[in-house]
């Protein structure tokens, strides 16, 4: 099924974001069998994170085999457009129905960058002009890092939408008020497409340090205060809690599209979707 056609229901839809890992492929396909008695609508694969693209592309096959739809990510900064063809035909030979273009982030080693490429809207003109998959892209609940102004960063984002894009998946958030926000904006814009809600449990505190020099997410005082004092499970059962609070004012609010960010370990989310039982 294609992005509009998962998301054309009143129904809570959830999906799983995982990652290529570095070693041990098959700690990850158990974690993966684990996540699959929540009939997730898909399983999105970030690009390239723990490898090459071959490996990328063999492990959503391995995915596949778990009779689970597939969404791999792309992302064109360090693309050429020969290699961007290659591949989306690729995914389609597969029976992908879906991708995730991104820009990808800027490499250190800026030779890298392959020029042909600047923009995620740039991808998905390209995509939507040579084929018929549907094509989910990034939303920033707290604007972009690189952006100069949230005014700037919906611009960008409707020009992601005009170009062809079918839904927007954002980043991940901690204050739901942060996301009501930026959904009445965007709606405001004139973006009427579907907007999936991105949600990462807490498992450590190295895990929000890295978020926020990553990205804009603002960090809740609550949060910063617990992750000072706890840690190990202690914090990762806080982190269930936090999430699954999130998901229910969520839903309860009407947004009931829920992407998460598992971190390849299945515990926090089965955790919070066992919790959600009933809700959803």
């Amino acid at each position: 099924m294609k992005l509009r056609e998962i998301y054309n229901t009143d129904k809570t839809v959830i999906s799983f974001e995982v990652f290529p890992p570095k070693t041990n492929e098959k700690n990850l396909l158990e974690e993966i069998s684990i996540l699959k008695k929540y009939s997730p609508a898909f399983i999105s694969l970030t690009y390239g994170a723990g490898g090459s693209e071959n490996k990328s592309i063999n492990l959503l096959k391995e995915i596949q085999k778990h009779k689970i739809n597939i969404m791999p990510h792309f992302t064109c900064i360090t693309s050429t457009k020969e290699n961007v063809e290659k591949n989306i035909n690729t995914f389609i030979k597969m029976g992908a129905e879906s991708i995730l273009a991104l820009r990808g982030d800027i490499p250190a080693d800026k030779d890298l960058i392959k020029k042909e490429f600047s923009y995620a809207s740039e991808l998905v003109k390209f995509i939507k002009e040579r084929t018929d998959l549907s094509i989910g892209v990034a939303g920033y609940p707290e604007g972009h890092i690189e952006s100069p102004d949230f005014k700037t960063d919906i611009e960008n984002l409707k020009r992601k939408i005009d170009a062809g894009a079918d839904a927007i998946f954002t980043q991940l958030f901690f204050i739901n008020d942060k996301f009501y926000d930026f959904v009445s904006k965007i709606r405001f814009a004139g973006i009427n497409v579907p907007i999936i809600a991105g949600i990462m449990p807490i498992i450590s505190a190295t895990q929000i340090k890295k978020m926020t020099s990553m990205a804009n997410i603002t960090i809740p005082k609550i949060i910063i205060e617990y992750i000072q004092k706890y840690s190990g499970q202690d914090l990762i059962n806080y982190g269930i809690e936090y999430a699954t609070n999130q998901c229910t004012d969520l839903i309860k609010n009407g947004e009931n599209k829920l992407h998460f960010f598992t971190l390849n370990k299945a515990y926090s989310t089965s955790k919070i979707l066992d919790n959600l039982r009933g809700k959803i």
